[in-house]
C-alpha cells in the first residue's frame, strides 16, 4: 500500500510543482493587490462548490458504494451504476453551473461582501465569477472519472491530472494576460480551458478499463438513491476545510487590500506536502478501507487507520515545523519576485506559520474521516464537522482583531484540531479503531526527532532581512540546502532512535489489541 501512496503522492508532486510554478507566475505578475484579490475569490467560489460535488463529499459517498460494487456484484451492474451515477451527477451539474452564472454578484456578496464597498471591484469579480463557475463542471466530472480510476488501483492518473490546470493558468498570465484590458480576466478563461482539458484527459483510460459508459438519468436506481442519502450528510463532513477558507475570505474581505491574497499564497504552500502526502495518503486508504469493512476484516481495517495515522505523524509533523520555521525563506523564495515585495512576504509568512500549525490536524481529518466513509457513515462526522465550523467563526472573532489576517489562518488551524480530535475520541469510543501497541514509543522518538529538528534549521536560518535581500537563484540554493538538512535531521534522529523506514511498508497485521 505505501507503494500506492508514493505512486499518488509522486503524480501529485508534479502537479503541486507546476501549481508552485503557476502561482509564482501570478504572484509575479499581479501580486498580492486588488486584481489578485478579486481573481481568487472568483476561482474559489467554484471550488468550494467542487468539494460538494467533486472529490469532496461525492466521491466520499461514490466511492465506497462502487467498491461495494466491484466486491459483490457483476460486472454488468457495475457498469450500470456508474451510467446512472454518470447521468444523475451530469444533470445536476448543469442545474447548478447555470445557476451559479446567473447568480454571479449575488455570490460574489455573499463569499466577499467586503467588496460591496467597492463598486469596481465587485463588478470584476462577478465578471470573472461568470468565466470560472464552469470549471465545476468540469472539475466534478474529472473527480467522478478519477474515482473510478482510483477504485481500479489507476492512482498515478487522477493525482496528476490537476497538472493541465496549471500549465494553462501559467500559459494565459504569460501569453493572454497582456492582450487584455484586464490582465487578471486571462486566469479566469485558464481555469475555464484547465477544467476541461483535465476531464478530456481522463477518459481514455476509462476506455481503457472498460467504464467508459454512456451516461443514463434514473434517480430511482437503488445505487443512487444509496449514494444521495450518503452525500447530503457528507457535504458538512467533508467540505468543513474549504467552508473555514470561504469564512476567513469574507473576514479578510474586510480587511487591508492584499489580506485575502497573503491568505492565498500562504496556503497554497501549506497546502503542498497536505496535498502531495495527506490527500494522496486518504485516496489510497479509502478504498483499502472500503473492502476491509467488506470483507468484515475489523483487523485490517484498524490495522490500516493505526498504520495511516503513523505515517501522518512521521510526514506531517516535520513538514510543519519546516513550514513554520523557515516561513519567510520559503515565502520569499518561492514568490518574492515582480510586483511581489517584501511587505507582501513578512504578511504571507505570518499567515504560513499560522497554518503551520495545523498541518497535522488537516491531515488527520482527511484519515479520520475515511475511516467514517468507508463504512457509509456520515452523520457523526457531519456533527463533528458543524461543531469545527462553528469554533472557526468564534477563532476567528477572537483573533482578527489581534492577528488579522494571520489570526484567521490560526482559527483553521486551532478548528482542524479540534474536528481531529473529536474524530479520533469517536471512532475509539464506538470500538471502530484501537491504536496498535507502540504509540507511546513513537510519540517519543518523533519528539526527540523534532527537537533535532528544530535546533538544525534555527541555527541555519539566517535572518529574514538577509533572505529577502539575496537574489533569486542564491535564495532557492539556500532553500534548498535547508530542506536537505532538515530532512537528514529528521530522519537521521528517527534513525537513531531506532525507527526505520521498512517499519511503514505495509499495516500492522495480527488480532486486535485490546489497548494502547
Amino acid at each position: 500500500m505505501l507503494r500506492a501512496v508514493f505512486s499518488t503522492g509522486a503524480g501529485t508532486l508534479v502537479s503541486r510543482v507546476l501549481g508552485l510554478v503557476r502561482d509564482v507566475v501570478i504572484a509575479s505578475a499581479f501580486g498580492a493587490g486588488a486584481g489578485a484579490d478579486t481573481f481568487f475569490v472568483a476561482f474559489r467560489i467554484p471550488n468550494f462548490f467542487r468539494r460538494l460535488f467533486g472529490e469532496g463529499a461525492f466521491s466520499h459517498a461514490f466511492v465506497p458504494v462502487l467498491g461495494e460494487y466491484r466486491v459483490s456484484r457483476s460486472e454488468d451492474e457495475v457498469r450500470d451504476l456508474i451510467g446512472h451515477v454518470a447521468g444523475t451527477l451530469g444533470a445536476v451539474l448543469l442545474a447548478v453551473t447555470a445557476a451559479g452564472i446567473l447568480a454571479a454578484p449575488v455570490l460574489v456578496y455573499v463569499f466577499a461582501s467586503g467588496f460591496a464597498g467597492e463598486p469596481g471591484q465587485a463588478a470584476l469579480a462577478g465578471s470573472l465569477l461568470r468565466l470560472t463557475f464552469p470549471y465545476l463542471l468540469f472539475i466534478s466530472l474529472t473527480a467522478f472519472a478519477g474515482g473510478i480510476l482510483n477504485t481500479w488501483g489507476r492512482f498515478a492518473i487522477p493525482a496528476i491530472t490537476p497538472s493541465l490546470l496549471n500549465v494553462a493558468l501559467i500559459a494565459a498570465a504569460i501569453v493572454l494576460a497582456p492582450r487584455f484590458e484586464e490582465p487578471v480576466t486571462a486566469l479566469a478563461w485558464g481555469v475555464l480551458a484547465g477544467g476541461a482539458a483535465q476531464l478530456a484527459f481522463q477518459l481514455p483510460f476509462l476506455w481503457r478499463i472498460g467504464m467508459l459508459v454512456r451516461p443514463r438519468l434514473k434517480l430511482a436506481h437503488e445505487g443512487v438513491r444509496r449514494i444521495v442519502r450518503l452525500i447530503v450528510p457528507a457535504v458538512l463532513g467533508v467540505s468543513v476545510a474549504q467552508v473555514n477558507l470561504l469564512v476567513d475570505t469574507q473576514f479578510a474581505s474586510y480587511l487591508a487590500t492584499g489580506s485575502i491574497s497573503w491568505l492565498y499564497y500562504s496556503d497554497r504552500l501549506m497546502e503542498f506536502p497536505l496535498g502531495v502526502f495527506g490527500i494522496a495518503l486518504a485516496t489510497v486508504m479509502l478504498p483499502s478501507l472500503v473492502a476491509r469493512h467488506a470483507e468484515n476484516d475489523a483487523a485490517g481495517f484498524q490495522a490500516t487507520l493505526d498504520w495511516a495515522l503513523r505515517l501522518v505523524l512521521v510526514i506531517a509533523a516535520p513538514a510543519a515545523l519546516g513550514l513554520a520555521l523557515l516561513a519567510v525563506p520559503m515565502i520569499a523564495t518561492v514568490f518574492q519576485y515582480g510586483e511581489f515585495g517584501p511587505h507582501a512576504v513578512r504578511m504571507s509568512a505570518l499567515s504560513l506559520s499560522a497554518y503551520a500549525s495545523g498541518l497535522a490536524a488537516f491531515v488527520a481529518v482527511k484519515v479520520l474521516a475515511a475511516g467514517f466513509h468507508s463504512r457509509q457513515e456520515m452523520r457523526i462526522p457531519v456533527r463533528i464537522a458543524v461543531i469545527a465550523m462553528a469554533a472557526n467563526v468564534v477563532f476567528n472573532l477572537l483573533l482578527i482583531g489581534p492577528l488579522a489576517h494571520a489570526g484567521l489562518a490560526l482559527a483553521s488551524s486551532l478548528a482542524a484540531w479540534l474536528n481531529a480530535a473529536l474524530l479520533l475520541k469517536s471512532l475509539r469510543g464506538g470500538g471502530v479503531y484501537r491504536p496498535q501497541p507502540g504509540w507511546m514509543k513513537l510519540l517519543a522518538q518523533a519528539g526527540f526527532a523534532a527537537a533535532a529538528l528544530t535546533l538544525v534549521l534555527v541555527w541555519l536560518h539566517g535572518s529574514s532581512e538577509d533572505w529577502m535581500a539575496r537574489a533569486g537563484l542564491g535564495r532557492v540554493a539556500m532553500l534548498g540546502g535547508l530542506v536537505a538538512a532538515g530532512a537528514a535531521t529528521w530522519f537521521g534522529a528517527l534513525a537513531v532512535s531506532g525507527l526505520r523506514p521498512r517499519d511503514f511498508l505495509r499495516p500492522m497485521t495480527g488480532p486486535v489489541p485490546p489497548s494502547v
